[in-house]
């Protein structure tokens, strides 16, 4: 039967059809025309018209992948029984169960589609569709709605599978009954259905992922994964195991760490997860080596697809984790030029800006490493370029400074440090203001905290005296033979109660703190050891550095006690170990000293020389009659497992890629190309026709930033889905010349290159480009709807381009006595 609705697009859509065929010559529409006119109008009186670039399947299937599925070799061995009379459906659905165990939920929602692409009959494709979304509702919803409408397709088993979803996902039961409900059905599928691992698998996750509301034991979980990995050694569910194990005992999960990745080498996560039980386990280069497969895997995907870091998931997360593992084992250098990638990395105000994903992560990174290895020459000079320049976000802009002037003082540069106390001095009245304020309102809401008790207890003292009135009425103004006086209020000392709010914070304090930070370090480097160790405890600053402070300035058993809780919590990790072999010796505990040495030597294998904390255990090594390169290689342990070349995986940073050139004619006929571009970037917006609204919209905000595109040196191109002659509608609809060409790519090709189109359902996209002198695509969105902050665009364009003109970054050597300059590593 064909629904309103269905009917509704159809007339739509023919009505396009015959409008582009007919241009505005203005002759009468026919009778069957206007008869689907009527149609159309009617039902726009019902239901509002589909939004060009919205899918025709509904809201659901808006957001998440709209471009093809593309076969891999790597996301685990799975068999499901697909029912389908398509076979690369089935391959599909094998895929997107893989990804889904690996937690590449996007991906495997692609793959999904893809199989009910070829197989639009296929209920299991729509189930998997539900089961990548299982964290948003909504869409999980959406999907399975779909699978259940498509039950009579499916066998018993697939039927079963998507019964216990369904109910699980839609179900009005409390969320503990529901989560029992599920695990039940699944265990009892897995039963009936014994020869397909993928059921056993499922229960196995569920049990894992809802163990607490289950009231199992980790082992009985873990026995029910092993099962699985009895009759499949490398099955995906390595995963599971780590996960499980991570935060109760890691060390139980070595044998899975050691098989994750391999099990599903194409997803990055899978790779990842390992790290997290080595980190527990103190392996920190272990941890770093996973990591960084991580980071590649991720990288070459992401540059494959043309897809922007962030729109990953656990991307950032992963790449700081990263950072802060190379940190750990010495490997300063490559977490610097890791945490710089970062920042450089494309920003979207939905998924990357300077409160999270990986702007956030690498700029809070970036300051860490470079503050850890007192690389104060380099911190000066990034603060000074895109990577670490001012915002205006408060806390962050105090962060800056606050570094930026510590750089300065230990540096010597007094006249500098004196500017940006100056500035900090500017926040510091703002705080105080501020305070102030907090200070008023807090005494305020006291104050009337305590009218309200006293307003409560003399509306209880008249309430009694008016039930003593009436109890004397009724005896006629005698008093009764035992009737009570009235209660007097008694004055009690007030109780001390614990207070139900948290008092508010004292914006004043991280202002001082930075004052007192900056001022600690200038005397650190003016050799005054006494008041910078004061300085720096009020500056909390890291303690290690007041240890070091205080043991120069002879307060040697003072110096110990600081550092010892410092080193509890920062084990088998070589920066710290350096500091503590300092403090040590300064303190004349030269055997301890000597044995930290030792243990410095044992995780040596990963150092980089060529920064102040490793130069100044140079004369100490002397001293103990180690060698001037002290360093140890070191061979992985054989719990460790064969793993591929770490390049193979992928680049070591992510890189825009070339953009696909083109050739499209605008409404005169004149013909423009991205290549003929080269050399200055250019703003590519595709929208589609003159017909859409919210089209019209984004070029109405776009057109009147022209020119400020232009005196940035970046140009602006169109290109629409219309006709050459209707290219000129666009054109009408702006009052006034329209500032920027509009080209037609009626054949749709060039949308299809730039993936701005629907594979699934054939249709275009909306899509956005930054295309840079070399043809790089910089940023991009590409969505259901058109990107309309022209304002946005604009500064990242600016903040993107602006980074090709900074020089490398140059490292000082410290070595014994000399300085040398290394210019940056690119791994």
């Amino acid at each position: 039967m064909i629904t309103q609705s269905t009917l509704y697009r159809y007339c739509l859509s023919l009505l396009d059809s015959v409008r582009g065929r007919q241009g505005r010559s203005g002759w009468l529409l026919t009778i069957p025309l206007v008869f689907l006119t009527n149609v159309v109008i009617a039902q726009e009186k019902q239901e509002p018209a589909l939004k060009a670039g919205h899918s025709i399947h509904g809201e659901v299937f808006n957001e998440g992948p709209r471009q093809k599925a593309m076969l891999m070799k790597g996301t685990g061995i799975v068999d499901f029984p697909t029912t389908s009379d398509v076979a690369l459906a089935k391959q599909f659905v094998n895929q997107g169960i893989g990804q889904v165990h690996g937690y590449w939920r996007y991906e495997a929602e692609r793959s999904f589609r893809q199989a009910a692409m070829l197989d639009p009959d296929c209920a299991i494709a729509y189930w998997g569709m539900a089961r990548a979304n299982i964290g948003n509702t909504k869409r999980a919803t959406g999907f399975i709605k779909e699978a259940v409408s498509r039950k009579d397709k499916a066998s018993e088993l697939e039927g079963r599978l998507i019964d216990a979803l369904n109910a699980y996902v839609t179900g009005k039961k409390k969320k503990s009954d529901k989560v029992k409900d599920y695990v039940a059905a699944l265990k009892d599928i897995s039963a009936k259905f014994p020869d397909v691992l993928e059921v056993e698998a499922m229960a196995a996750y569920a049990m894992y992922r809802n163990r607490s509301v289950l009231k199992i034991s980790y082992e009985d979980v873990d026995n029910t994964l092993k099962a699985v990995l009895t009759k499949q050694p490398m099955h995906p569910v390595h995963h599971f195991r780590i996960h499980l194990w991570d935060r109760k005992d890691a060390a139980k999960a070595l044998d899975s760490a050691a098989k994750c990745g391999q099990a599903a080498s194409d997803i990055a996560h899978m790779w990842h997860m390992p790290g997290h039980i080595y980190a527990k386990l103190l392996r920190h280069s272990d941890a770093a080596w996973q990591q960084e497969a991580s980071a590649r895997t991720d990288h070459a995907n992401m540059m494959r697809d043309h897809v922007m870091p962030d729109q990953i998931h656990n991307y950032a997360h992963n790449n700081e984790w990263l950072i802060r593992s190379l940190s750990h084992v010495g490997r300063w250098r490559d977490a610097i030029d890791l945490a710089m990638n970062m920042t450089e990395l494309p920003r979207h105000p939905k998924y990357n800006t300077l409160k999270r994903g990986s702007a956030s992560y690498g700029r809070t990174r970036l300051f860490d490493e470079l503050y850890r290895y007192e690389l104060w020459d380099d911190l000066i000079t990034l603060c000074n370029q895109a990577y670490l320049a001012p915002t205006k976000d408060e806390s962050q802009q105090l962060k800056r400074l606050r570094y930026l002037g510590i750089a300065y003082a230990e540096t010597k540069q007094t006249e500098k440090v004196d500017e940006v106390l100056a500035k900090i001095d500017v926040h510091l009245k703002k705080a105080v203001k501020k305070k102030a304020e907090i200070d008023a309102k807090e005494a305020k809401r006291k104050a009337d905290e305590e009218a309200k008790k006293k307003a409560a207890a003399e509306a209880k003292r008249k309430a009694e005296e008016a039930k003593r009135k009436a109890e004397l009425a009724k005896y006629n103004g005698d008093p009764p033979p035992a009737l009570p006086e009235p209660k007097q209020p008694v004055t009690k000392k007030p109780t001390v109660k614990k207070p139900t709010l948290r008092p508010p914070a004292d914006p004043t304090k991280p202002v001082k703190a930075a004052i007192a930070a900056i001022k600690g370090h200038k005397a650190m480097a003016e050799g005054d050891y006494k008041a910078a160790a004061t300085l720096l405890k009020q500056g909390s600053v890291d303690t290690l550095l007041l240890a070091r402070a205080q043991v120069l300035s002879g307060q040697k058993d003072l110096a110990i006690k600081t550092m010892t809780p410092a080193m509890n919590s920062r084990k088998k990790r070589v920066q710290p170990l350096a500091a503590k072999i300092e403090v040590l010796w300064h303190a004349g505990k030269v055997d301890e000293a000597r044995a930290a040495f030792e243990d410095l030597q044992a995780m040596s294998g990963s150092i980089q020389f060529g920064n102040r904390v490793f130069a100044r255990l140079a004369p100490i090594a002397k001293e103990l009659d180690l060698p001037e390169d002290w360093r140890q290689s070191q061979d992985r342990p054989k719990d460790f497992g064969k793993r591929p070349e770490l390049d193979s995986l992928g680049p070591f940073r992510w890189q825009p890629v070339a953009a696909t050139d083109w050739k499209l004619a605008d409404n005169m006929g004149k013909q423009w190309t991205l290549s003929q571009f080269k050399g200055k970037p250019v703003v590519v917006i595709f929208y589609l026709g003159y017909g859409c609204l919210h089209c019209a919209e984004q070029l109405r905000a776009f057109a009147p930033a022209a020119e400020k595109f232009k005196e940035a040196g970046i140009s602006l191109i169109a290109i629409s889905t219309d006709s050459q002659e209707d290219l000129k509608e666009s054109i009408d609809n702006f009052e006034g010349k329209f500032p920027f060409p509009l080209v037609s790519n009626e054949k749709l090709d060039v949308f299809k290159s730039w993936r701005v189109f629907d594979d699934f359902e054939q249709t275009s996209l909306h899509g956005t480009f930054l295309i840079d002198e070399q043809g790089l695509i910089r940023w991009q969105d590409i969505s259901y709807e058109p990107f309309q902050d022209p304002n946005f665009l604009l500064e990242e364009s600016k903040r993107l381009l602006a980074q090709d003109d900074i020089p490398k970054l140059e490292f000082r050597d410290f070595g014994e006595g000399r300085e040398s300059v290394t210019k940056r590593e690119t791994p």
